[in-house]
């Protein structure tokens, strides 16, 4: 009890320096001229429009969901929420806004962006065969020559799973090695037959397409055609310089809480394996983006102003467009050539977001989309992973009291 009134405290201090005040200034919705349509169905007591926003956020930390966290909205192209609560781990300081996090997959968009941006360049096209640039991908199985940079880019690419780099963590940060493993990588199925999640060779792959491209990792790539443009200043593929003010992450069990640090299991080994330095400085196109939700916010609202000066609108449109439509035993899958598509019932974007929500989830921690209906970009990042069904109940409900507060 103590630490949840030590954590509710710290989170009304941490609180951002963005809260528009005029979306709350909104708070009179019965009717037209702004004046309250029923006593019945207004109150003088309960928050409304970012205040609402605010107290939500607020509320997941003291009830103990994660250690700290952070909220960016933007809103009709103006950042509206920029909060941060709690703590950075649970023996650290104070959650700010500028606190870098590990993104794991919420990465996966900025990988694709660096493709997106050799397509405006001219130098690929989403239909060349990979190995129009790369001849030695298809040495270990010549099925592979088969293989489109749409493929990869929608998770159909057939190489899903490379187990000789994804269950090895110490070769994650030796470019030249990955690359000859996933030119000896065996398809596990034909190109373009079915999709599956690439949870971690997605970045194997991009990034060695990107260094027969250009000789340039995509962390190098991200940051001067995409971050520095935007002003992204605290977001990389792979961290540099000190470890130190990294968040921790930490690993829940189903329905524990952070007053109960006993966390066996796979959400804790993912936790300590992402909290050591070795893979945090190793460029992991699908799950080592380390940044903010302010940054990340950022990012979509560019998404979703076609691109601005970064991405050109034909690609952007590329980008957040639906790729693949498929329904397997009951589970529906809508991509696009590096983001999904929210409207499926119970998902993660919330039960208000219409087919035409895109983003990206990131393990158990993190959610993040474009809402091009209500020109909302959102970015909430936790230092606590949960198991899917809480992290979506977690992450959906934030969404919709976004959506219903701004809209």
């Amino acid at each position: 009890m103590q630490r949840r009134k030590l954590l509710g405290s710290i989170a009304a201090a941490a609180i951002g320096s963005t809260v528009s005040t005029s979306a709350s200034a909104s708070a009179s919705k019965g009717s037209a001229d702004g004046t309250a349509s029923s006593s019945a169905r207004n109150s003088d007591i309960l928050p409304t429009g970012t205040e609402r926003i605010a107290e939500t956020f607020s509320d997941q930390l003291e009830q103990e969901l994660h250690h700290g966290a952070q909220l960016a909205v933007y809103h009709d192209d103006e950042l509206v929420v920029n909060l941060a609560g709690g703590t950075t781990g649970p023996d650290g300081g104070a959650e700010r806004t500028d606190t870098r996090h590990i993104l794991f997959s919420t990465t996966k968009p900025y990988t694709a962006a660096v493709v997106h941006h050799l397509v405006d360049k001219g130098l690929v096209d989403y239909d060349d065969y990979v190995v129009e640039h790369w001849p030695a991908f298809a040495r270990g199985d010549k099925r592979k020559k088969n293989v489109t940079i749409r493929h990869v880019l929608s998770h159909q690419s057939g190489l899903h799973s490379i187990p000789a780099i994804d269950d090895n963590p110490e070769v994650w940060g030796m470019p030249d090695r990955k690359e000859k493993l996933v030119e000896e990588a065996e398809l596990l199925y034909p190109p373009g037959t079915r999709t599956d999640y690439h949870l971690l060779s997605y970045g194997w792959i991009i990034d060695g397409l990107t260094r027969n491209v250009v000789g340039r990792q995509i962390d190098e790539i991200a940051e001067d055609a995409i971050f520095e443009p935007l002003g992204m200043d605290d977001t990389g593929i792979g961290l540099e310089g000190d470890h130190g003010d990294v968040a921790t992450l930490v690993g829940f069990e189903p329905y524990s809480q952070i007053t109960e640090p006993e966390s066996p299991g796979y959400n804790a080994y993912v936790a300590d394996l992402f909290n050591s330095p070795g893979v945090q400085h190793s460029v992991v196109g699908a799950a080592t983006g380390i940044g903010t939700a302010r940054d990340l916010a950022r990012f979509y609202n560019c998404l979703l102003n076609d691109g601005e000066d970064v991405l050109s609108e034909r690609v952007t449109r590329a980008f957040t467009s639906v790729e693949v439509e498929q329904v397997e035993d009951g589970e529906y899958t809508r991509r696009g050539l590096g983001v999904r598509f929210g409207g499926n019932p119970g998902d993660d974007f919330g039960v208000t977001a219409s087919h035409g929500v895109y983003g990206h989830g990131g393990l158990g921690s993190i959610m993040t989309w474009g809402d091009p209906d209500n020109d909302i970009a959102f970015a909430y990042v936790t230092n606590g992973i949960r198991d899917g069904y809480e992290h979506s109940q977690r992450v959906a409900r934030l969404g919709d009291t976004v959506r219903h507060e701004l809209s």
